[in-house]
């Protein structure tokens, strides 16, 4: 890791690495507002109507899911994963755009510094931001799996 000149201590990698995260979540602190004033001020439709929430506070995840799946979303079984894709033109679900792009940042970010790892010969550093982020994407599409 290469220093960057003036500012002691501090890489260039980390520099890159902060830019990166800050522009990220910036962007997706935008995206939940933007989705969140369209959810609230009714300009997309939600899914379930907001007055009908405080009947599925109570309910356990799998109660919820097979409610709303059933009742508003017209499915006859409970979807997860991935399967809020398919809601989208609706205000509750578009939501789920900004959880996405903030929990993708870190990736981003990992990304973004690997070239400059690999121009400086950084060979160990590359391949742990490398794999951070095959890890990451594994996980998140639901090929690696933690719990169950």
């Amino acid at each position: 890791m290469t220093e960057k000149p003036g500012v002691p201590g501090i890489s260039q990698e980390q520099l890159l690495y902060a830019r990166i995260l800050a522009a990220g979540m910036y962007a997706g602190l935008a995206t939940l507002l933007l989705t969140f004033a369209l959810y609230l001020s009714g300009v997309v439709e939600p899914a379930i109507p907001i007055d009908a929430l405080p009947r599925y506070w109570s309910m356990s995840v799998d109660e919820y899911l097979a409610a709303v799946n059933s009742e508003y979303l017209h499915r006859d079984h409970s979807l997860t994963g991935w399967w809020w894709l398919t809601a989208l033109g609706k205000g509750d679900y578009l939501s789920f755009v900004g959880i996405t792009v903030l929990s993708t940042v870190t990736m981003v970010c990992f990304i973004g510094i690997t070239p400059l790892l690999l121009r400086q010969h950084d060979w160990i550093y590359a391949a742990i931001a490398v794999t951070e982020v095959l890890i990451l994407g594994l996980a998140a599409s639901g090929v690696l799996t933690a719990g169950h």
